[in-house]
């Protein structure tokens, strides 16, 4: 129980950086040709783009393994749904890094927003509760919350954020395609 908490409050912490983060990005992408600063992000990303979605990528993949196979946590329905989008992000950006491949950001982008929609949708039925949404659960419920940090942090939306991250992270190597 004690690993679980702990896992909690780094998964909840990292969410809320990373939430930081990604508004800071979206601002900086909106004003990059107004400000300096947002040039000097722009400019950071649109190099170092892929390598940065490979790394978040790759550790959102390895947290959901650790929650179910280490911590047994099993994943509803909806989980496996955000995890078909992410999953092969891990591949197809270690691909796109190897072959300095920037075309591969249409289909990160893609794959994140439906992702992100599975995650935005989730994290609704577990603020709401059970019975307020349409859960597809046939073993375990969507609504049920394993994760809840900051009074608004669930796994459905620490998914959320990051397929936002990427999705942004991604925009700004598509600057330099």
């Amino acid at each position: 129980m004690l690993a679980l908490a702990n896992a909690n409050a780094a998964v909840g912490l990292g969410t809320l950086f990373l939430e930081i983060a990604t508004v800071i990005l979206i601002v900086a992408y909106f004003t990059r040709s107004r400000y300096q600063i947002s040039r000097l992000i722009a400019g950071f990303f649109s190099q170092r783009g892929l390598l940065i979605a490979f790394l978040f990528a790759t550790v959102g993949s390895i947290l959901t393994l650790y929650y179910s196979e280490v911590l047994g946590i099993e994943p509803c329905s909806l989980c496996w749904w955000q995890r078909i989008f992410l999953y092969p992000q891990v591949v197809m950006l270690a691909i796109a890094l190897w072959l300095k491949d920037t075309r591969i950001v249409i289909y990160s982008i893609a794959l994140s927003i439906i992702g992100a929609g599975f995650g935005l949708y989730q994290h609704a039925l577990q603020m709401l509760g059970e019975g307020s949404l349409p859960c597809p659960a046939t073993t375990v419920s969507c609504a049920q919350r394993f994760l809840f940090e900051f009074n608004h942090i669930t796994f459905p939306f620490a998914a959320f954020v990051l397929f936002t991250f990427l999705i942004i992270t991604m925009l700004f190597v598509r600057q330099r395609v």
